[in-house]
């Protein structure tokens, strides 16, 4: 049996007056439906931090404050690994398009639970639903 690899990405938690920025995954795509924290694939010699400044203005066209480190989570879904590098950051410019999602909100972290996320989120939506404490996960 053949180990399969394992994906990393990097995932914002960007906060804006007291909301949250949270996008829903296109039709056709792993996890289509659900909703994320925007992220994505760490390209090859990547930072995660720069990985998430990219990925975030690849999908929803805004820039971010320097990205804090969170927390990491591994998850193990039946087609593939991923490793999600999250970090905490605030709006810094621009406002949110539909440029790689199928839609955007900013929620406040009550709110989240009306939405679906992946299983490899669920440690940050509690974290935010818990009050969000400055210290890590």
């Amino acid at each position: 049996m053949t180990e399969r690899e394992t994906l990393q990405v990097a995932a914002a938690v960007i906060e804006h007056r007291g909301r949250y920025l949270i996008t829903c995954r296109e039709a056709g795509v792993h996890l289509a439906g659900y909703w994320e924290f925007p992220g994505g694939k760490r390209e090859k010699d990547e930072t995660f931090e720069a990985c998430a400044r990219r990925e975030v203005f690849e999908e929803v066209g805004i820039e971010i404050t320097a990205p804090k480190p969170l927390t990491v989570t591994h998850y193990d879904y039946p087609d593939k690994s991923v490793e999600l590098h999250f970090f905490t950051c605030s709006l810094s410019r621009g406002e949110p398009l539909r440029l790689g999602c199928a839609d955007f909100r900013w929620v406040r972290p009550d709110e989240l639970t009306v939405y679906s996320f992946p299983p490899a989120d669920q440690p940050v939506v509690a974290w935010l639903l818990n009050g969000a404490e400055k210290e890590s996960i």
